[in-house]
């Protein structure tokens, strides 16, 4: 009897799958061409475990990609449970410069897997503006952010994130941006 394609994987096979994807990450964040083989052999799994949850380089590198952006955009909540709003959402841009860092090693990795699809656009894109809403409702329900901030307004003011060198000194001039970010965002809140 076969598997259906959306039922929940047994959670030895989850953790199989996660565990490729955090080793796929780190290796293709190294090398785009980094082997198969090496990955699912760093894994610690087989090859048909492997070819099972991953049959091509180009839905690992896919994965990987939408897997990243998943764990960034979780974090929202978790932060907003254990911080006040504008802490979460300042904790929150911190970890989404991390991601948008560590995200240029996979460039490569990713430009090769969808050259023969075309953009990668729209994947994680749901995910990253659930986690933005969620904050900037938050923010705005608290009166720590000026009041009418889309998501939409929001990612504009973080664009310049992607403009960082992510070989150079990254950490503080996305540190700078971000911090002008929130400075902006303050402005004409409520409870300034």
């Amino acid at each position: 009897m076969q598997q259906k394609k959306d039922a929940p994987l047994r959670s030895d096979a989850q953790r199989n799958r996660e565990r490729i994807l955090e080793v796929a990450l780190a290796e293709l964040t190294h090398s785009a061409d980094a082997p198969l083989s090496a990955i699912a052999k760093k894994a610690g799994v087989g090859q048909g475990t492997f070819y099972r949850h991953f049959p091509n380089r180009e839905s690992l590198v896919l994965e990987v990609y939408r897997y990243e952006v998943q764990q960034v955009a979780d974090t929202a909540a978790q932060l907003l449970e254990t911080r006040a709003a504008d802490r979460a959402l300042r904790e929150w841009m911190d970890r989404l410069a991390q991601y948008a860092m560590a995200k240029a090693g996979l460039a490569d990795a990713m430009r090769k897997a969808t050259s023969a699809r075309g953009t990668l656009a729209g994947l994680g894109h749901g995910a990253v503006t659930s986690a933005v809403t969620l904050l900037l409702e938050a923010n705005e329900q608290a009166g720590t952010i000026r009041p009418g901030v889309s998501p939409d307004d929001f990612m504009l003011a973080i664009a310049g994130l992607w403009q960082i060198d992510p070989h150079g000194d990254w950490q503080q001039r996305a540190g700078r941006l971000l911090d002008l970010v929130m400075d902006g965002l303050r402005a004409g809140a409520p409870g300034a």
